[in-house]
């Protein structure tokens, strides 16, 4: 079985049993369109999912993913800006109430950064200069996960440098979040103040 052919045989159980059970929410969905109150700014890795991480319905989250969930600051030159576009139509066109920026550890695109940071560059035409928006969170002698923690934070930093979007936080009509997910414990850790502290949730029980 080829992988395009295990994702088509995903998609018709996917038909059979999540559709066929909420024919209405996708009806709606359509019809009304998306009133997401959530933007999560995730990184590309196929190993965090946000939807999946948050258990969230299709229709929640406004979700824009890439290398390293970098933000960049604001700069509107007429060039071509994917993230900030995302985020400008989630803000002043959808109206969320809630910024997410989630990293996690093991991330490549931070790895990149960390190299460049070493003096070894990737032989890569846009991986380099992307990862770059973060290279003040960058410590040549920092572990990964410090510098991905640090690269959220200027993450979070760089969403306000966006006009209307200091503007809606200001008037109490938007929060900005700094999150943190550990692949290898499947803890998720959260931006108080300017250092993370892990997130305590409930202990599933267990039956004896």
């Amino acid at each position: 079985m080829t992988e395009i052919s295990r994702l088509l045989d995903g998609f018709q159980s996917f038909r059979e049993t999540y559709f066929a059970e909420t024919p209405q929410l996708f009806q709606t969905l359509n019809r009304e369109g998306q009133k997401p109150k959530v933007l999560v700014i995730a990184c590309s890795d196929s190993r965090v999912d946000p939807a999946i991480l948050f258990n969230a319905a299709p229709g929640e989250l406004f979700v824009v993913r890439n290398v390293a969930n970098l933000v960049p600051p604001y700069q509107p030159d007429g060039q071509y800006h994917g993230t900030s576009a995302a985020i400008e139509f989630a803000v002043r066109d959808l109206q969320v109430a809630e910024i997410l920026v989630l990293g996690h550890s093991s991330c490549g695109g931070i790895g990149a950064l960390r190299d460049l940071a070493r003096g070894h560059p990737e032989n890569r035409e846009f991986i380099g200069p992307w990862v770059a928006i973060a290279a003040d969170a960058c410590s040549a002698h920092a572990g990964a996960a410090e510098v991905e923690q640090a690269a959220i934070r200027q993450s979070v930093g760089n969403l306000r440098s966006f006009p209307w979007l200091a503007e809606r936080e200001a008037s109490g009509a938007l929060t900005l979040h700094g999150w943190w997910f550990d692949l290898d414990a499947g803890a998720l850790w959260r931006l108080a103040g300017d250092r993370f502290v892990r997130v305590e949730v409930a202990r599933p029980e267990i039956s004896r």
